[in-house]
């Protein structure tokens, strides 16, 4: 490789764990390093920040999730949490990756989301009586946690009474990626998993028995030319639609409803234009994704534009950068009627590890719009608004909404 060394450029610094780092000073900060180029140093590797780099990053065979490379710099010892880290079809490549992706694609195709729908308006309905005489509410507590975990578990066969703890595993083993709480969090995160391989295999053993319309009997019927899934696959696929659906999905609403707690206006023409739905998913997608950074980790030496990247680099990918490019109009701007032909959001990423629940995803939060924007016309915010960290998941904390 004939490139200039990485390390041999002067780049500028993104510090990505400056604990500030959300927010309006999120996207100052991100805007700047932009206009400054395609590649910033950060105190852990090298961040990316258009969209052809991080399509290429995400999508390089020499790259790989980092996950049992964080396990690995955080000492995660034998268990749970390291036996779901070792199976997550996340860190999983080449062959057994394949394997996986091909067995279960059927069930988490955009036809089979929605057949989901009107479990989503029975939900939100249910959600919705106990709140519309209040004309306000914390909406994280009220409105963004419940539904997402109630929607998966009715997804996955779970009873709907079991919903508040499948959030809870799955907001404490979502906290792998994120190393500050992995550090400080380890012994509750450990827990959590042996808590629900045990739950998961009894209800497999259930499925096994009694299947129902659920995925956790499609996936225990799943077979393609005598290939079967194992019941500790099974596991980790529904930890899997556990984890990456339910505290992403609750943070995706949580940041839909701040932005259009915003620009009102465009929660008016959402309300009187319902069938924009699924065009407010993307740009809410496109403008605040909650992964707003994601890594991969080169296993090799790679060369991008005249730039060698030597084996064993971390590379950040920044998605709310890349998202902003080839944008009609002005990117910076949150506009739900943008006209459609652009860029398709790297929200959910890109490549052999595109979000297996992506679908789902989308018709959850597009149900969520449509079904809210018509009931609480003129929404405001109603206090402070708390906003979590970039590491791992951004979501939101606290969320005081009215409306009229």
């Amino acid at each position: 490789m004939a490139g200039t060394a990485v390390e041999e450029l002067d780049l500028p610094l993104f510090d990505y764990l400056d604990p500030q780092l959300r927010g309006e000073q999120l996207h100052r900060v991100v805007r700047d390093l932009r206009e400054r180029g395609w590649l910033a140093r950060a105190p852990i590797g090298y961040v990316v920040l258009d969209r052809e780099a991080a399509e290429f990053f995400l999508r390089a065979r020499e790259a790989v999730f980092p996950g049992l490379k964080i396990a690995e710099l955080f000492g995660v010892p034998e268990g749970p949490l390291l036996e779901q880290i070792r199976r997550n079809i996340l860190n999983l490549t080449g062959d057994s990756h394949r394997r996986l992706r091909n067995l279960v694609n059927p069930f988490f195709t955009p036809r089979a989301a929605d057949r989901r729908r009107p479990l989503m308006r029975e939900l939100l309905a249910a959600l919705w009586e106990k709140l519309s005489a209040e004309k306000r509410c914390e909406a994280v507590g009220a409105l963004c946690e419940p539904y997402p975990a109630q929607a998966i578990a009715r997804v996955v066969g779970a009873p709907l009474a079991d919903a508040p703890l499948l959030e809870r595993w799955s907001g404490l083993i979502q906290q792998q990626f994120d190393g500050p709480a992995l550090l400080a969090r380890r012994d509750e995160i450990e827990r959590a998993c042996a808590e629900f391989y045990e739950y998961c295999a009894a209800l497999i053993g259930e499925r096994r028995a009694r299947p129902r319309d659920d995925l956790v009997s499609e996936l225990v019927r799943a077979e393609q030319e005598g290939d079967r899934l194992s019941d500790v696959e099974c596991m980790n696929l529904v930890l899997n639609v556990l984890v990456g659906g339910v505290e992403t999905t609750q943070a995706q609403l949580a940041h839909a409803l701040r932005l259009f707690a915003t620009h009102p206006k465009q929660w008016q023409l959402l309300a009187e234009r319902p069938e924009l739905a699924g065009r407010a998913v993307e740009e809410v997608l496109r403008f605040e994704p909650v992964t707003p950074f994601t890594a991969r980790l080169l296993e090799r030496d790679v060369e991008f534009r005249g730039v060698r990247f030597p084996a064993g680099t971390v590379v950040m990918v920044c998605q709310l950068a890349a998202n902003r490019d080839g944008v009609p109009g002005d990117p910076d701007r949150f506009d739900i009627a943008r006209p459609p032909g652009g860029p398709r959001t790297l929200a959910f990423g890109a490549g052999i590890h595109y979000c297996l629940g992506a679908n789902l995803a989308r018709v959850e939060l597009e149900e969520a719009l449509a079904f809210l924007a018509p009931r609480m016309p003129n929404l405001a915010l109603d206090g402070e608004v708390v906003l979590g960290t970039v590491h791992g998941v951004y979501g939101v904390e606290q969320l005081p909404l009215r409306w009229r």
